[in-house]
């Protein structure tokens, strides 16, 4: 019915690209299957730009089953060269897995990074990843737990949520008040109030027809117990947003109603994040995160049959990656790491078994500390 590719044909190798399936053919046709060494990276060497990882977890389910041992870093670890995960095993048992492989992380990636930098632009403010609706279906549950390993503190998207074990949060769209029509703004506040579970957040959405002062005033009126507002004003009618923001609070509290919130959404970028994080209690961030640019990862062999391995402009031999203080460090996998270093490549998967468990809050608190620890999001 849609154009997805099955999970089927994910694991058994199908979603490849057709170069693997000849070297296969090939390979076997002259009798050769090496064992191997290959590598995840982005940089060969640190360049001091830190991404976060993420996508662990489906690149473990894609290995599972597999001949092969498997090393990755932590879901949320902080890094900036070198690589990310490392396979080993014979070459044919994984050969065409590479294009799924590079799919699950590299995106995952790229999302977690954008969620880490508007994170760290909203300090303790609340942020909620709004952005299911800018990439394929099928992909919305890797957004989102890539958004939640990045920090934000919650998401939209209904399905995403069945998957990840989390309710998804909202309340109302401009459709809603739409639909009673210019004037009824009143009846479709009330209508959520009235009809929408009682757990749901009361928040208002006020900025459809008219100003966002008025509109925000009519909303506490209307319905008793508002949690907030919200200002989603597009882009064309924004002029100074700040101010817009702060001249609503500042009616709310005039009209003695400083109990309700402002939250607020519609294209936010780091930026504008931070510029508004003091005024707010919330921010609703979609194409900031959903549009961020994939991790340019690839896949490269560096070791056959035991020796080192690889083509121009790839760095031979297995390797490990440290946390040294601020510096992420590569060193050869056979000799010592620094003293005072922390190995981050850490096994993933042994003998076609996944021995990583994959708890998203625990991913979180370990990207929101890494990067605290290298200066990751500072303006």
């Amino acid at each position: 019915m849609f154009d997805i590719v099955s999970s089927d044909a994910i694991k058994e190798g199908r979603a490849t690209d057709a170069y693997f399936a000849r070297t296969r053919e090939a390979l076997e046709g002259a009798g050769r299957n090496p064992d191997v060494v290959c590598e995840v990276t982005a940089d060969q060497f640190p360049t001091g730009e830190f991404e976060v990882f993420a996508g662990a977890k489906d690149a473990a389910a894609l290995l599972e089953g597999r001949d092969v041992d498997a090393y990755a870093l932590a879901a949320g670890q902080l890094f900036d060269g070198g690589p990310v995960l490392r396979i080993e095993g014979p070459y044919l048992e994984f050969a065409e897995l590479e294009t799924s492989l590079l799919g699950f992380l590299s995106p995952a990636s790229g999302w977690a990074t954008a969620a880490r930098q508007v994170k760290s632009a909203a300090d303790d403010t609340s942020v909620l990843s709004f952005g299911a609706r800018h990439v394929h279906p099928s992909s919305t549950a890797a957004l989102e737990r890539a958004a939640l390993v990045g920090g934000l503190d919650g998401f939209s998207h209904v399905a995403a949520g069945d998957v990840l074990g989390r309710e998804a949060a909202g309340t109302m769209p401009h459709a809603l008040v739409i639909c009673f029509g210019r004037g009824e703004q009143e009846a479709a506040w009330r209508a959520f109030d009235e009809h929408v579970p009682p757990e749901v957040p009361r928040v208002a959405l006020t900025d459809t027809y008219s100003d966002e002062v008025d509109e925000a005033l009519r909303a506490v009126e209307a319905v008793d117990g508002l949690a907030s507002v919200r200002l989603d004003t597009t882009g064309s009618r924004r002029g100074d947003f700040r101010h817009i923001v702060r001249e609503v609070r500042w009616a709310l509290d005039d009209a003695g109603h400083e109990e309700v919130g402002i939250f607020v959404s519609g294209g936010l970028g780091v930026e504008e994040v931070r510029e508004l994080r003091e005024h707010v209690e919330g921010f609703g961030v979609g194409s900031a995160v959903s549009n961020a640019d994939p991790v340019d990862f690839a896949l490269d062999i560096v070791e056959r049959d035991g020796e080192s391995a690889a083509k121009r402009g790839k760095l031979s031999g297995a390797k490990q990656v440290y946390r040294v203080g601020e510096e992420h460090v590569v060193r050869p996998a056979d000799e010592p790491g620094p003293t005072d270093g922390r190995p981050l490549l850490r096994p993933l998967v042994e003998d076609g078994e996944i021995v990583r468990s994959f708890d998203i809050d625990e991913a979180a608190t370990r990207c929101a500390g890494d990067a605290e620890r290298v200066g990751f999001g500072e303006a």
